[in-house]
């Protein structure tokens, strides 16, 4: 059976069993009239209102703030003759390269329109020392603009960030009104940085206020880098506004769709008894899997439930079968050639604009339809307590939980164990590959494994090929196959990090960390950049632990010599 449904430049494509579990759910969700309330306009006053309830009486308040999302194609068209002159501006003044430092939301859309646009864009979202040491290194400090973006205005990677480029500007001569005009603040209005934006002389562009950044692709923290960066936004938001009429529509309307179909997969798998409930997501949209990857995960991994999503290279991969659960999804960029799939249940294809305000619909629909607030993100918060008391009781130390003597050491691998989880493996001579197979067995029968790196995402690039390794010994060393997530410290904080703590309590955890070549002082901070990564990792080890869920940590003493022995002994 196969269905399709086109509107806006978007096609959705759903095959097999999905299309009958889509269809009931559609059909409650017209008759609850949420097509009617999830619409554009719908948050305004003249709209009703309607939209606010949709979640229950208690997501009522997020909602309220939320919802301004919908009306994001239109409303960011205001900014573009702003940020062109903005751009002007800067490429006058010869800053031809841009840095952005962000979290969450704040980074993954523009990256992800930067890569689709093929603009010169980095990225700074992590504090690893060794990554941000190559940005401040190559060359271009000259000729560099740095936006920063944070809705609240007190994030400490942006923070720890702002304070290491203004110190690299001093040392290279950039004083005075240069230096301020060297920064641009995307933040909500009122916010700790707006203030400090305003003290400081920094340009500033306001975020629509209470707007989650998950959701805020089409909004100031999406565009304003992008635009700068050289990407056409202008062109992201008439497509965008093309999708927009069918969100009111009943019927043939893609977004609603797509939320029904995820919303029926969500809330049967959930990794209780129906398998281990992964979506997989197979992207070929320059990286917009990532970003879904994080839409999902945050806005319905909670109160216990929601989707495991996990982005893959190929809709077929280690531990992702059929008949274990998995619903694949192939994303692509146009009608009838990835959506299409005969090996996927679920194909979207249409041009990235109309893409990110069809995700965050359906998203939202999805999240109704398992019964969680989409806005709101609980389990988020603990690991940044965790983090900034961390580094409140060293006083600039580093964290006491470092100096732990590691339960087994392996050439350039520390293997820390302080739940004694691997004991067995580790008893007499243990084995770097005994205690990862063991690792592998904690996993709870229909959950998953998350590899979570604290290392540096483009220096250390081969990490990421741990998820695929550790998916194929799963497959051995268990009767069951073990789907494996993958994703960067501290990046996954603020995207999948809601959905490993507020989500189905059957995930296990394997947190790398390692040595860097070089740390970098804070200014006006009494700790290092180094020492702020590391206590973002045992601040988020701190809250896995503390809810019982299996976690090892293990520490490369040499970065190279550590990922090259790890994955020979998963090969072993």
């Amino acid at each position: 059976m196969t269905s399709v449904v086109t509107a806006g430049g978007i096609s959705v494509t759903m095959r097999g069993a999905v299309v009958e579990a889509g269809e009931t759910v559609l059909e409650r969700l017209v008759s609850d009239g949420v097509p009617a309330g999830l619409r554009p306009g719908a948050s305004r006053p003249e709209g009703g209102c309607r939209a606010f309830r949709l979640w229950g009486p208690d997501a009522a308040p997020a909602a309220e703030r939320g919802l301004g999302w919908l009306d994001l194609p239109e409303r960011s068209k205001r900014l573009l003759a702003r940020l062109a002159g903005i751009a002007g501006e800067a490429r006058g003044a010869g800053l031809d390269r841009l840095v952005l430092v962000a979290t969450g939301g704040g980074a993954t859309a523009p990256e992800v329109i930067g890569r689709h646009a093929g603009a010169d864009l980095t990225v700074l979202d992590g504090t690893d020392p060794q990554q941000a040491g190559a940005v401040l290194a190559d060359g271009r400090l000259a000729r560099t603009l740095v936006v920063l973006s944070s809705r609240d205005g007190a994030d400490l990677v942006v923070d720890a960030h702002r304070r290491i480029f203004e110190g690299a500007f001093a040392r290279a001569g950039i004083t005075g009104p240069e230096l301020a005009r060297r920064f641009l603040v995307v933040t909500e209005p009122g916010s700790p940085l707006a203030r400090l934006a305003e003290e400081s002389g920094h340009r500033l562009v306001e975020a629509s206020p209470g707007v989650p950044d998950r959701y805020g692709a089409l909004d100031a923290p999406g565009l304003v880098p992008s635009a700068l960066a050289g990407a056409d936004v202008a062109r992201l938001l008439d497509e965008a506004a093309a999708l927009a009429p069918a969100l009111g529509r009943p019927f043939d309307n893609p977004a609603l769709t797509l939320g029904a179909a995820l919303g029926a997969v969500s809330a049967t798998s959930s990794g209780r008894g129906t398998g281990h409930g992964a979506l997989v997501i197979a992207d070929q949209e320059a990286g917009l899997g990532g970003w879904v990857e994080h839409l999902i995960a945050e806005s319905t991994g909670k109160q216990g439930k929601g989707p495991l999503p996990v982005v893959v290279e190929g809709v077929e991969a280690p531990g992702f079968g059929a008949a274990d659960g998995a619903f694949r999804i192939m994303l692509g960029d146009r009608p009838g050639e990835h959506g299409a799939r005969e090996d996927a249940e679920l194909g979207v294809a249409g041009p990235l604009g109309a893409q990110f305000l069809l995700w965050e619909y359906a998203t939202a629909v999805a999240a109704r339809v398992v019964g969680v607030n989409p806005f709101d993100r609980p389990d988020v918060r603990e690991s940044a307590r965790n983090t900034a008391a961390l580094l409140r009781a060293e006083e600039g130390g580093a964290p006491t939980v470092i100096g732990r003597a590691p339960a087994m050491v392996a050439g350039a691998v520390e293997v820390h164990d302080p739940g004694e989880l691997l004991k067995g493996a580790l008893k007499g001579a243990g084995s770097l590959p005994g205690a990862l197979d063991e690792l592998l067995s904690s996993v709870p029968d229909g959950g998953y494994l998350a590899v979570l790196a604290y290392l540096d995402r483009w220096g250390d690039a081969d990490a990421a090929g741990l998820r695929p390794l550790l998916a194929g010994r799963g497959a051995v060393v268990r009767r069951n196959p073990v789907p494996v997530t993958f994703g960067w410290g501290p990046r996954y904080l603020d995207t999948t990090g809601q959905y490993h703590k507020g989500g189905p309590p059957n995930g296990a955890f394997l947190v790398v960390t390692g040595d860097a070549a070089a740390d970098i002082p804070v200014p006006g901070r009494p700790y290092t950049l180094g020492q702020l990564h590391l206590a973002q990792a045992f601040g988020d080890l701190r809250v896995l632990r503390s809810l019982g869920r299996p976690a090892v940590r293990l520490h490369l003493r040499d970065r190279v010599d550590g990922l090259a022995q790890l994955a020979k002994a998963l090969t072993s």
